[in-house]
């Protein structure tokens, strides 16, 4: 698994290659097994092949042009709407229990909860060979930005009340293939033992 992770980079231009759906219902099968707090699960994944909401996606991200270049998309929802069935649990601290906090917590722990499903299905898609991206900039409601083209892209994807756009995943197969060039804080500088500062 490390190195697989250490063999993962962001990849931007891509072959004409399709991906197979079973490769990418295996993608998708990863981000839906991926932890989740008491199982609450608050998330929706859109799979994105056409090229008109490509297209679409590329204007909401400012115009990112692997978005459109991309075989396909996962579009990733953050779904605060997944806690209410939390809200009744025996759970009252809320502390254990992100249902019970305030709008901005439940929008952190949401937009937490999805990353673990994101980080799952880039690594399964590394493992078949596919390579991808992961896109933040765009438009949603955090952002503030292309506010019209993002009504355009919830009303077009079926998003309701309390589905925000997080993130897109594009999805391809390398044009030309390229070393990894990972550059990382050296480990002392980012894992410590008992304390900051503390060598592991």
């Amino acid at each position: 698994m490390l190195d697989l992770i250490k063999s993962r980079k962001s990849v931007r231009k891509y072959s004409e290659k399709h991906i197979s759906d079973e490769d990418l219902r295996k993608i998708l099968e990863a981000g839906r097994l991926a932890p989740s707090w008491m199982n609450v699960q608050s998330w929706k994944f859109i799979l994105v092949k056409s090229q008109e909401n490509k297209d679409l996606l590329s204007k909401l991200s400012i115009g990112q042009a692997h978005v459109k270049n991309a075989d396909a998309l996962i579009v990733c929802v953050a779904d605060e709407n997944a806690w209410e069935e939390a809200k009744i649990t025996h759970i009252k601290n809320p502390a254990l229990n992100p249902a019970l906090q305030s709008e901005n917590g439940i929008l952190i722990r949401t937009m937490e909860q999805l990353i673990y499903p994101i980080s799952y299905m880039m690594l399964e898609a590394e493992s078949l060979g596919i390579s991808s991206c992961i896109i933040g900039a765009l438009g949603n409601e955090i952002t503030g930005i292309e506010q019209e083209t993002y009504r355009e892209v919830k009303s077009k994807l079926g998003l309701g009340e309390k589905q925000i756009l997080s993130t897109i995943i594009t999805l391809g197969y390398e044009a030309e293939k390229s070393e990894t060039n990972k550059i990382r804080k050296e480990f002392d500088s980012v894992v410590s033992l008992e304390k900051i500062g503390n060598k592991f």
